[in-house]
Parts: structure tokens; sequence; C-alpha cells
């Protein structure tokens, strides 16, 4: 495999679609030596049938809102992969939500999904509706067209749908309730669910509590722990919620949260209150934190900038792609960071990454630290198929042992000769190896 005339040819075919060139350079580089060591994987072509998704549904959305005028998007559904097991990604709502974005989440899902070992394939989907500032029922109107398109392509052993950003349990309801009546079917063809109608327990927290758990087994290779460590994190919907309450559990302060109008430092860090005000501050609808401030004065809002010029023990980007650039790494370093775990996906830029490997730092890739989020809802695809429900505390043990067994793979595949772990090497290695092996045994399909 030579990666350079691979993406050499993909950006003549996928002009202009950075996102999802740069995820499948980052695979590339780090399973290069491992897969031209198994000419098995080249002589089946394996690399050129995995950047490629298996297909892509695009449609037009029209729906009408309440003052009767007519609206129209675009919806999208990425397959990419299912060699093991159903497509299994959330759909964005979102207005910057185009083809490469979509494919570049399409293509992490493949291999963080086959971390998590539950048999679950990679596909995203969404459109570049807003919902923000909509009524409900604008946003049932929306969602209901949405799915008379997106219901033919989606099963419960052909395509599970999940939330992502802009899409909550209420939109999950409004497109759920629209399949079923067009499928004529009670099936779990959704994760994410109300847990009144098949949803699971702790799905909300999962992506923050996984990310977390997976950062707590990286302080154990050090004998660290979190108790102490100030944690800036960015964003303030549930991946951020998700991990303020399970750092702040386990010892930690989170001194930080962020939106697009800029960043809190709340220096006394989150307690539960202020934990619970981000529900609150979410719900608004206005996707702005400096209310924060007007709740807890004692706090500090910063217009207009990233929380990663905070001193912090660790950084947690928790909100989207590449929102940390080189040089907020830079920063980072200066200010004497420990570790770094990216909750959001693909959260960090290349230049980024390359600085904290530089540095030795640990640093976790959202693929490996994010998958509590999918690791969840592959629970809930199972509480469906069985009928039943598992308690709290249940779900809770499986996601942890999912997250502890994911970082054991991301650490054998990982470590250099100095004890130094590129977790960002051993989950894609890991995660390709699987999914490889999948494919060589099911034939050229």
């Amino acid at each position: 495999m030579n990666v350079k005339d691979i993406l050499n040819n993909l950006e003549t075919k996928h002009p202009g679609e950075q996102e999802y060139l740069q995820a499948v350079h980052e695979v590339l580089e780090s399973i290069e030596t491992i897969y031209n060591e198994n000419p098995q994987y080249e002589a089946a072509k394996i690399i050129e049938r995995l950047v490629e998704p298996d297909r892509i549904l695009t449609f037009r959305v029209s729906w009408v809102d309440d003052e009767g005028g007519v609206q129209v998007n675009i919806g999208h559904r990425v397959q990419f992969n299912n060699a093991i097991g159903p497509y299994k990604g959330g759909i964005r709502l979102h207005p910057s939500v185009n083809l490469s974005i979509l494919k570049f989440l399409g293509f992490e899902q493949i291999f963080k999904n086959a971390l998590t070992t539950l048999p679950m394939g990679g596909g995203k989907g969404g459109s570049d509706f807003n919902p923000k500032g909509k009524s409900d029922a604008e946003i049932m109107r929306f969602c209901q067209a949405f799915m008379l398109e997106l219901w033919r392509v989606i099963g419960p052993s052909t395509d599970v749908p999940a939330g992502d950003i802009g899409t909550g349990g209420r939109e999950i309801g409004f497109m759920y309730g629209m399949y079923k009546k067009l499928q004529m079917e009670n099936a779990g063809v959704f994760t994410g669910k109300g847990l009144n109608w098949g949803g699971s327990l702790i799905r909300p927290e999962a992506t923050g509590f996984g990310a977390v758990y997976f950062t707590k087994e990286m302080l154990d290779t050090k004998n660290d722990t979190f108790k102490g460590k100030k944690v800036a994190v960015s964003g303030f919907g549930n991946v951020a919620w998700g991990v303020a309450l399970k750092v702040t559990e386990l010892g930690g302060k989170v001194v930080t949260i962020s939106g697009p109008d800029g960043y809190i430092y709340d220096e006394a860090g989150l307690d539960e209150d202020k934990i619970n005000y981000l529900l609150t501050l979410r719900a608004s609808n206005n996707d702005i934190v400096s209310p924060y401030v007007e709740e807890f004065p004692e706090a500090k809002f910063i217009a207009g900038k990233k929380p990663w010029e905070v001193k912090c023990d660790i950084a947690m980007p928790s909100a989207i792609q590449n929102e940390l650039n080189g040089d907020d790494a830079a920063l980072l370093i200066k200010n004497g960071v420990q570790y770094i775990a990216e909750v959001s996906n693909m959260g960090c830029t290349p230049e980024a990454v390359e600085l904290f490997h530089k540095n030795k730092l640990p640093f976790a890739p959202g693929k490996a630290a994010n998958a509590g989020g999918v690791g969840v809802s592959g629970l809930e695809m199972s509480q469906n198929a069985m009928k039943l429900n598992w308690t709290k505390e249940e779900v809770d043990a499986k996601l942890h042992q999912i997250m502890s067994s994911i970082h054991v793979a991301c650490s054998k595949y990982g470590t250099q000769d100095d004890g130094y772990i590129d977790y960002v090497k051993g989950a894609n290695i890991a995660g390709f190896i699987k999914v490889a092996d999948a494919m060589l045994d099911q034939g050229i399909v």
C-alpha cells in the first residue's frame, strides 16, 4: 500500500472533501506497516473497498413551517461498511452538514464500532436542517418528511440510526413514530429512544461517561487518578454534561465549558447544581453559554475564545471536529497539560495530534475515547432484541467493561519500544484488523 498514491486518487475522485480525506489519511498512516505485512489484504483490495462507502442515499426533504411556508432541505444517509454488523451511526441535524462531514463520521464509525467488539458496522446520516429556533410542530414535520425517504433503507438488522448533534430524544421520537407507521412494525431500528418505549438507561450520559472511563485507564497506566485534577472541557451539551458528572464523581474538577460565543471559566469547578444547570442551558435553544455567569456570577465568561488557554491537567474536547488546533495544543503543553482525550469525533487537528505525540503525552483519539455512546447504543439494540431492560448499574458496568477492553486493544497495538502508548495507532490497527478479517471471510462483495 502506498498511502500517498491512495490519498491522491481519493482527492481526485472526491475533491474538497477535507474532513473525509483527513480521517482516511490518519487511518492509512497508522495501518500502513501491518497492511503491507499481510499480502492477503492487498490481494483482496481491502483498503480500496474500505475507504469508499457501500452506498450513499441523498434526498430532498420538503416540509411546511408554522407560517405555512414551504421549506426545502437536503438529507443524506451514508452506509459505509457492514462487515461485522448492521450499519450503525447517528443522524446529525446542523447547517454545516455536508457529504464530506458525514463520510468522515461514517468512516470513523467503522473502527469505533469495531473497537466496542459489538456486531455493528459503520454509517452516518443527517441534514442541513437547523433545529435551533424551530417549534416542536416544525421539528415534527421535518422529521416526518425526512423519514418518508429514509425508512426504505433502515431496519433493526440493516441500518440502525441514532442521535447526534441536533438530534435528541424529541427528534428520535418523531422519526421513529413515522418509521413505525410506514413499516407497520415496532422494532429497535433507532437507538437513543425514550425510556418508556425501548430506550436504555444512561444512554444520554454514555459518551461522556465512556470517555472518562477510557481516560481513567490512561491515568491508571501512570499510577495516577482524577483526584485533584483540573479538567478543561469544551461544549455544553449531553456529552460535556456526561463528562462533568463522571469527572466530578471521580474527584476531578471541571473548570470550563464552551459554546459558539466563547467559554466559561469556573475556577471552583462544576458542582451538582452547576452540572444540572447544563441541562437547562442546553434546553434554552439559543446555543450560547454566557447565561451561565448570570446564574453563577463567581464564574467568568470569555467571549470569542476557546478554553484551551486555561491551565489544566486534562483536556477533553467535547464539541465538534477540529476544534483544537496546533496553536491550542502548543498552549496546552506550555501550561502543563498531562493528558488529552478527544470526546468529540476527530476533535483535534493533525497538527495538534502531532505535537501531543512529539511531547509523549497520552492522547486518546475520538474513535476510542468516545465509543461509549455507540457502545450503549449497541446495548440498547441487545435489550430491544431480547425484549428486556437492564438496570442502570448493569448498563454502566457493561459500558465500563467495553471502555476497558478498548484500552487493552489500543495498548496491545500502540505500545512502542520506549513504553509510550500511541493510542491513535493502536485504535486504528485494532479496529482495522477486525473489519478487514471479516471482509476477507465474506469474499468480494
